[in-house]
């Protein structure tokens, strides 16, 4: 369980900030170079963060931990989106560049932060252990090998 825990919780950390930060880039930077508005990016990080609350409520509800999903801080790497957006607001190729360079180098940055704020995984491990898998899905161990010094 606490393999499982840490496991979960690392390869959702890499996962999820290379995802995320390409979502967050490529989506808003499409919106704001086609409308002009700048504060978009903020924006759609303030949806993304309350649809992620939500989500975590769903697995709270499910008996998950609390805190077994983090809740990505999306709005300081789309506020510095934002205002690279507005500092090239000509040059729509440097937007592009160096608001996704920004945004990929600054988000996994603060989820870290927000990582370390985690509780111990040998703690969650023990208080919440995984549920155990019903008798018609327990894989069985193959028999290799059973009879060789026979």
């Amino acid at each position: 369980d606490y393999i499982f825990y840490t496991d979960w919780m690392w390869t959702s950390f890499v996962v999820f900030s290379i995802s995320q930060s390409t979502m967050l880039a490529v989506g808003a930077i499409y919106y704001m170079l086609f409308t002009g508005v700048p504060g978009t990016a903020t924006y759609y990080a303030t949806i993304m963060t309350i649809y992620t609350w939500v989500a975590e409520g769903a697995w709270f509800a499910l008996g998950y931990p609390y805190d077994f999903i983090v809740v990505p801080v999306w709005i300081p790497s789309a506020m510095l989106l934002d205002l690279t957006y507005w500092a090239t607001r000509r040059n729509k190729h440097a937007a592009i560049i160096i608001g996704g360079t920004l945004v990929g180098l600054s988000f996994p940055l603060f989820n870290m932060v927000n990582l370390l704020l985690v509780r111990d995984p040998l703690e969650v491990a023990f208080k919440y252990p995984r549920p155990t898998l019903p008798a018609y899905m327990t894989p069985i161990e193959p028999q290799v090998g059973k009879f060789y010094n026979s």
